[in-house]
Parts: structure tokens; C-alpha cells; sequence
């Protein structure tokens, strides 16, 4: 199994314990790292839990107190986890609930009594699925980058960056915490083994400090060896 597919967090809201056994222990054998919730609050819990976010989260329609249906819209309604994969276990096989369950944000629907192989092929299939539409964007207290649209907001106010200017922001995100070498990042931004002036770097720094403006601390010197990207606190 290839090494980014284990270990994955998989959230199962199910009250059924037996149900509840067999999927931790299959999902287990499958390489990933299930975590069982026995009611609709506690899987919303877990659900919007920002250190711990789970995959994918196999939801049963017909619990306890809170419904799946109610689960699905609020998971929905946070940004937290609006885009977590949802497949809904359900008894109910009529076409009204399997639509009603889509419609309120489900990605994949499956009727019990099911095949464990089925319910771990549609998990595969809805975490391929979910791996190629998931943008990368990095979002803090003020500033948000979205790295695949090259767009650039902070405090909500758009950000203009030139295609050097946003390179280096991207570089220095995805090293996020760890000192980007000044070669290192003229070797990324400006091709493989520069050699021309290292001035112009700090130039494009200063500038993308400038326009970041309140924004611009993020991008920390390192005296001597590079920049550092910090977050806006």
C-alpha cells in the first residue's frame, strides 16, 4: 500500500457496536487509523477537530439523538471540515433518503447490510477523488494564500504580486517554520545553481514585505543564512 494512503484518520460515526467493531477492525487492516464516535455529538466533535481532522468521515444515517442527516449539515456549514469526504451508512434503501443524504453534502451513499470490500473500495475511491479537487491553500489569523489560483489576501484586502514575488512566498510556505538558504531560494525562484547578484533577493523580499503590509512580518530574516515564513500572529 503505497505510504501517503496509511495511517490516514478515518471518523466512524456509528452506534451499532457490532457494525462499529467490524469497521475499525477492517479499516485497521486496510492501513488506516479509524476512530469511532457512538452519537451524532460526539462525531461532531471529533469531526471539527483542527489537530486531529480525520479524512473521511463513514456516517450512519439512523443515530442516536443527533441525526446523520443533522451531522452532515452542520459539518457542512463549518469551514473547518465543509470539505471532509462523507459516505452515509443508511438501512433505508428508498431513492428519496439516498437523495436527501446527497444533497445535504454526502459524497457516497451505501445501504446496509454491505460488503466490507465495497465500503473500503468507495473509501479509496472518495479519497482519490477527494486528493485531486483539494486546493492548496494556506490560511491564517490574516492572510490567505491560495497557491494553486496565485492569489494573495490580507485582512481580507487582495494582495498583487508579481510571478518572482509570489514564487518566493510560495517557497518560503511550503517550508513554513524552517529557514529558507538564500541560495536555496535563488535556486527556486530564480533557476537551478544561480550565480547572478543575491542582492536581488533581498530586494524581492523587502517588495513582497511592502505589499503584504500588515502582512509583511510573516517573512522573517534569518541574519546571515535567509528568510523564514512565520505566520501572521
Amino acid at each position: 500500500m503505497p505510504q501517503d494512503v496509511m495511517h490516514q484518520r478515518i471518523l466512524v460515526v456509528e452506534d451499532d457496536a457490532d457494525i462499529a467493531e467490524s469497521l475499525e477492525y477492517n479499516l485497521q487492516r486496510a492501513g488506516f487509523r479509524p476512530v469511532i464516535a457512538e452519537s451524532g455529538e460526539k462525531g461532531l466533535h471529533l469531526a471539527l477537530d483542527k489537530r486531529n481532522r480525520p479524512k473521511l468521515i463513514i456516517l450512519d444515517l439512523m443515530l442516536p439523538g443527533m441525526s446523520g442527516m443533522e451531522l452532515c449539515r452542520r459539518i457542512r456549514r463549518e469551514t473547518t471540515a465543509a470539505d471532509t469526504p462523507i459516505i452515509m451508512l443508511t438501512a433505508k434503501s428508498a431513492e428519496a433518503d439516498r437523495i436527501a443524504g446527497l444533497n445535504i453534502g454526502a459524497d457516497d451513499y451505501i445501504v446496509k447490510p454491505f460488503s466490507v470490500k465495497e465500503l473500503i473500495a468507495r473509501v479509496n475511491a472518495v479519497l482519490r477523488r477527494s486528493e485531486k479537487e483539494e486546493t492548496r491553500v494556506y490560511r491564517d489569523k490574516k492572510l490567505t494564500v491560495d497557491l494553486d489560483a496565485m492569489r494573495v489576501e490580507c485582512e481580507g484586502k487582495p494582495v498583487q504580486l508579481t510571478r518572482k514575488e509570489f514564487s518566493l512566498l510560495e517557497h518560503l510556505i511550503n517550508n513554513i517554520g524552517r529557514v529558507a538558504l538564500r541560495q536555496q531560494l535563488l535556486d527556486s525562484v530564480w533557476g537551478y545553481s544561480y550565480m547572478g547578484d543575491s542582492r536581488t533577493l533581498d530586494v524581492h523580499i523587502r517588495r513582497l514585505r511592502q505589499k503584504l503590509g500588515n502582512c509583511g512580518s510573516a517573512v522573517e530574516t534569518v541574519i546571515g543564512t535567509g528568510y523564514k515564513f512565520v505566520g501572521c500572529k
